[in-house]
C-alpha cells in the first residue's frame, strides 16, 4: 500500500502468561487519522491490534476462492464507515502456541485451522474459555474463536435489529467470520448454539470449498422438549429473571431467590456469572445484568420453534454433522429423533457428507462442565491430522 492518510481503530489484546495466546475484542476506540510509510507492517506479538483502511478507498468484496462460508448480506462491506469485527460481535481468539496469525497483519500468512465455539441461551463466550485453552494447548497449530452471541455478554451492548432468532444469530457469526477472513474447519455449538451452527450451514454457500465438521451438543434439529417436569426449564428461568430489577444488591440474593423458586443450585450459580458490578471501583456497589433478557426470550422461542431437519437430511457435500447427546440430558431425545438421525447417517454417507450420533456418559446438559474430559476425548479427533 502506498503512503496515504489512513484510518485506524485500536482494539485491546490480552496475552496470558501461559503459552496459549488470547485476543479479546470489544468495541474499538475512536478512529484516529495518521500517516504510515509503505514499509509499515503489523505483527501478532504486539499489544495493540490496528485495523487499516486507506482513506477514500472503498472495500471490494473478497474474491478468495478458499472462503467457504460466504455472507448472505454483504452490503455492510460497501459502506463508507469502517466496520470492525468487534462491532459485529464481541469475541476472543484463543490461539495455540504455534499460531502466528492476525487478520490485520501480514496477508501472506495463511489462516491457521480454526474452530468456532458457540454458547447456549443465557451463556457467554466465557463458558468455553477453559475448554478452548485446553484444546489450544493440545493442538498448538489451531485457533479457537469464542463469541458472545447477540443479546449475550459483551455483545448485548451492540445494537441488533430483530427478529432475534436462530437464523439472525447465525448470520451474525457468518458476518464476523467474513470480516475476520476466517474459513472455519470445525463449528461447535452447545444447545441453542447447536441450532445456530446448523443454521450457519443452511445459510452458507454450497458446495463448500472444503470439509467442515459441525458438532451439535445436546440439541435436536427440530422441536425442543423438556425431559421431565422437575428439570430446570430455560423459558421459566428467563421469565423468573425478568421479575428482577436491572440492578441487584448481591449475587447471593439472586442465588437464594432462584433456589427458593425451585431451580437447582448449579443453574443458580451459573446464572449469576451474567452479573457485573455496576461500579467496579466501589466494592459496595450493586450488580447489573449483562444480557438483554427481552431479546433472549425471543431467541429461546425461536430455538423451540426452528426446525432444521431439512439441513440434516440434505447436507451439502463436505459437511459432517455430529450430534452429541448427554446421558442425563435436560432435553428429551425421542425414539423418533434418534431414528431420524440414524436414517440421515445412511443417506449422508451415500452422498459424500456425514452424520453421526454420540453419547456423553456421566453428563447432564452442561456437557463442558459436567464431563469435560469425556467431551474432550470425543471432540479431539476433529483436530487431529491437520
Amino acid at each position: 500500500m502506498s503512503a496515504a492518510a489512513l484510518n485506524f481503530s485500536v482494539c485491546r489484546q490480552y496475552i496470558e502468561s501461559s503459552s496459549v495466546g488470547i485476543r479479546s475484542y470489544f468495541r474499538p476506540f475512536p478512529v484516529i487519522n495518521c500517516k504510515l510509510p509503505n514499509t509499515s507492517r503489523l505483527y501478532q506479538s504486539g499489544t495493540l491490534c490496528i485495523q487499516l483502511s486507506a482513506k477514500g478507498q472503498t472495500r471490494r468484496p473478497s474474491t478468495r476462492s478458499n472462503i467457504q462460508m460466504t455472507l448472505v448480506d454483504e452490503s455492510f462491506g460497501r459502506r463508507n464507515v469502517i466496520i470492525t469485527p468487534s462491532e459485529i460481535l464481541a469475541y476472543d481468539l484463543v490461539q495455540g502456541p504455534l499460531v502466528r496469525w492476525s487478520y490485520i497483519a501480514d496477508k501472506s500468512v495463511q489462516c491457521p485451522p480454526t474452530a468456532v465455539l458457540l454458547h447456549g441461551i443465557l451463556g457467554s463466550r466465557k463458558n468455553w474459555g477453559t475448554f478452548a485453552r485446553r484444546l489450544a494447548k493440545e493442538f498448538p497449530n489451531w485457533q479457537f474463536l469464542l463469541v458472545d452471541l447477540r443479546c449475550h455478554g459483551d455483545s448485548a451492548s451492540i445494537a441488533k435489529r430483530g427478529p432475534h432468532s436462530v437464523a439472525s444469530t447465525a448470520l451474525d457469526v457468518l458476518k464476523l467470520l467474513g470480516h475476520l477472513k476466517i474459513t472455519p474447519r470445525v463449528i461447535i455449538g452447545h444447545s441453542f448454539g447447536g441450532k445456530v451452527a446448523l443454521s450457519m450451514v443452511e445459510q452458507a454457500a454450497k458446495p463448500l470449498a472444503r470439509p467442515v465438521r459441525v458438532w451439535v451438543l445436546d440439541a435436536t434439529p427440530g422441536k425442543v422438549r423438556a425431559s421431565r417436569d422437575e428439570d430446570d426449564h430455560p423459558a421459566e428461568l428467563i421469565n423468573f429473571l425478568n421479575a428482577f430489577t436491572n440492578e441487584v444488591i448481591s449475587k447471593r440474593e439472586v442465588i437464594n431467590a432462584l433456589v427458593c423458586e425451585g431451580f437447582s443450585n448449579d443453574v443458580a450459580q451459573w446464572v449469576v456469572t451474567n452479573l457485573r458490578q455496576t461500579n467496579p471501583s466501589n466494592s459496595s456497589s450493586g450488580f447489573s445484568w449483562i444480557f438483554n433478557l427481552d431479546g433472549i426470550a425471543e431467541m429461546y422461542q425461536s430455538y423451540e420453534d426452528t426446525n432444521l431437519w431439512d439441513v440434516v437430511e440434505d447436507l451439502p457435500r463436505g459437511v459432517h454433522v455430529n450430534f452429541l447427546k448427554a446421558e442425563r440430558s435436560l432435553h428429551r431425545w425421542t425414539l423418533g429423533d434418534l431414528q431420524r438421525i440414524h436414517a440421515a447417517e445412511e443417506q449422508a454417507s451415500q452422498e459424500g457428507g456425514g452424520v453421526e450420533m454420540h453419547v456423553l456418559e456421566d453428563a447432564g446438559h452442561w456437557v463442558h462442565a459436567d464431563n469435560p474430559d469425556g467431551l474432550f476425548r470425543i471432540l479431539s479427533f476433529s483436530f487431529e491430522g491437520v
